[in-house]
């Protein structure tokens, strides 16, 4: 592993071409902000038309 690249962890994906665009992808990762993940933010899946809600932490 890179130490310049730190490991994200997938926790939610959304379809970039739904209805609500980010929304739903915005609204899981400001619950995660709100669990104790403060780093939880949404990403452009690269290669896909997908949002991602990412973490920099590892989950459990």
């Amino acid at each position: 592993m890179n130490p310049a690249q730190p490991q994200r962890t997938v926790l939610e994906q959304s379809p970039a071409g739904g209805p609500r665009g980010s929304w739903s992808a915005e609204e899981y990762a400001a619950a995660q902000r709100a669990q104790g993940r403060p780093d939880a933010r949404v990403v452009m899946g690269p290669g896909s038309n997908q949002f991602l809600v990412v973490t920099e932490t590892t989950t459990q």
